[in-house]
């Protein structure tokens, strides 16, 4: 069995769960999620938890009992919670602010850089240089937190650059100048 897919979802207080027509529904105090699933899984609620099971034991069926679980429990989170990615601008004169629905950045190119933001995700941005996604879908939150780092990605010589608040840029050595 899969060890992933056998551990059972807790749902929290005020979190709703329904599983028909091979539709997730998850629904929270924060809004509500859907997501397909594949018929060789099935789904069991009962004492606020869900169980995850399998219909057979083939390679690819293992493969998605993993995943399904793994998917309705973000949805539970997400719903319940929500996801937050932090985003640290570095570098002179680079900096971040939010104007209606954009997200205005200077990162030293010759002009500002637009970027729309998604209904489903809530950015904010301080004059320390972070700039917050939040939202309570896991993947729209993480794509649209890649997309922006991708706009300037961390260097490794004077660590400039947009970077993920949690992650370590491996610095070099420059040019010695010294024979």
């Amino acid at each position: 069995m899969s060890r992933i897919g056998k551990i059972p979802v807790k749902l929290p207080q005020g979190v709703k769960a329904s599983f028909q027509n091979e539709l997730i529904t998850v629904e929270g105090p924060r809004g509500k999620l859907t997501q397909k699933y594949h018929p060789v899984i099935s789904f069991a609620e009962e004492n606020g938890e869900v169980a995850v099971t399998r219909a057979n034991e083939e390679k690819q069926t293992k493969a998605f009992h993993g995943l399904y679980r793994n998917l309705l429990n973000n949805m539970v989170t997400g719903v319940s919670s929500g996801f937050t990615r932090v985003l640290v601008i570095t570098g002179v004169g680079y900096r971040a602010e939010v104007q209606g629905k954009l997200l205005v950045m200077s990162l030293g190119y010759s002009n500002d850089i637009y970027v729309g933001i998604p209904d489903d995700v809530t950015v904010t941005a301080d004059a320390g240089g972070k700039v917050t996604i939040a939202g309570i879908d896991k993947q729209r939150v993480g794509e649209f937190a890649s997309q922006i780092r991708k706009l300037r990605m961390p260097e490794p010589y004077k660590g400039k650059g947009i970077r993920y608040e949690d992650e370590q840029i491996r610095r070099k050595v420059g040019k010695s100048g010294v024979k």
